[in-house]
């Protein structure tokens, strides 16, 4: 009996992009996400017909939200993948397939895009986008009156009065790492676990004065980095200390001891896997449920 699905090749997507005009990673109906472009792209690159899976991502970002170091993956039919080895007859430089198919999904995308490929490659096997990743890492900037405020940079920070204790801030983010419920610091979703293990967290002034929190995890629950930002910046007004945000964690529930950081001023900024014989095995360990244990 023939096979009336050929084998689909997986390619590997790294991706950036402006979140300020987007709602956010997930395709919506009737609203412009970087999914919805993304896999528009890609029906218009390669005429699909609706047969095919979607993008898979190491994350999604809420609305507004930017990245330079996302990360996800699409499986192509053996014609499209096909396709991709085949040479303008003006280059003059043989380019592998992931190099062909990130110059046409740019250039489907035009030239002032707010959503860039900036590489493609085929996948080793075992990729996963998604639950192969051992981690993600975001950036949080903040221009206090220490800094000042630049215009041309309104969407990508955070204009915050006042001059923030960069210290105190840093001193209360360390406190919060490592393996532990993170409710306190997530909006639920049912069903959904809240443990991670927060991996690094702090906060310095870069050299252009912004204020500037690093953080990596495993995993992200919804919400959670803006809400750690959120409370770190309590503690740099001095209206929290880094026991209340220990104190506030371990209690488990949500909290308005502190708010929430408004969502332009994040950056997903990179996603980490593994070595290549060791993707299938980390993509299994994330499917299984998350303990304290």
């Amino acid at each position: 009996m023939t096979d009336q699905h050929p084998p689909a090749t997986r390619f590997r997507l790294d991706i950036a992009y402006d979140g300020t005009d987007f709602s956010g990673w997930a395709r919506q109906p009737g609203l412009r996400t970087v999914q919805g472009v993304l896999e528009d792209a890609i029906a218009r690159l390669f005429g699909r017909r609706g047969d095919e899976p979607g993008l898979t991502v190491a994350g999604r970002t809420d609305a507004g939200v930017h990245a330079t170091g996302q990360v996800a993956h699409v499986d192509l039919h053996a014609r499209h993948a096909e396709a991709l080895t085949r040479q303008n007859r003006r280059d003059t430089v043989i380019q592998s397939p992931g190099e062909v198919f990130a110059r046409r999904m740019n250039g489907v995308l035009g030239r002032r895009s707010d959503v860039v490929v900036t590489s493609a490659s085929e996948a080793p096997d075992g990729f996963d986008a998604r639950f192969s990743a051992s981690w993600r890492r975001y950036a949080y900037r903040i221009a206090d009156d220490v800094t000042g405020r630049n215009p041309l940079e309104r969407n990508t920070v955070v204009w915050h009065p006042g001059a923030l204790d960069v210290e105190a801030m840093d001193a209360a983010a360390r406190e919060l790492v490592g393996l532990h419920d993170f409710g306190a610091y997530c909006k639920p979703r049912e069903g959904a676990t809240t443990i991670r293990t927060l991996q690094d967290f702090r906060w310095s002034r870069d050299g252009a004065g912004y204020v500037v929190a690093e953080v990596k995890a495993d995993a992200f629950c919804h919400s959670m980095v803006r809400s750690l930002t959120g409370a770190c910046v309590s503690v740099g007004e001095g209206r929290l200390a880094a026991a209340d945000l220990v104190r506030l964690r371990d209690a488990g529930a949500r909290t308005s001891a502190f708010a929430v950081m408004p969502a332009h001023g994040l950056v997903l900024v990179q996603v980490g896997y593994p070595e290549d014989d060791l993707l299938a095995a980390r993509a299994e360990l994330t499917r299984a449920k998350r303990t304290l244990n």
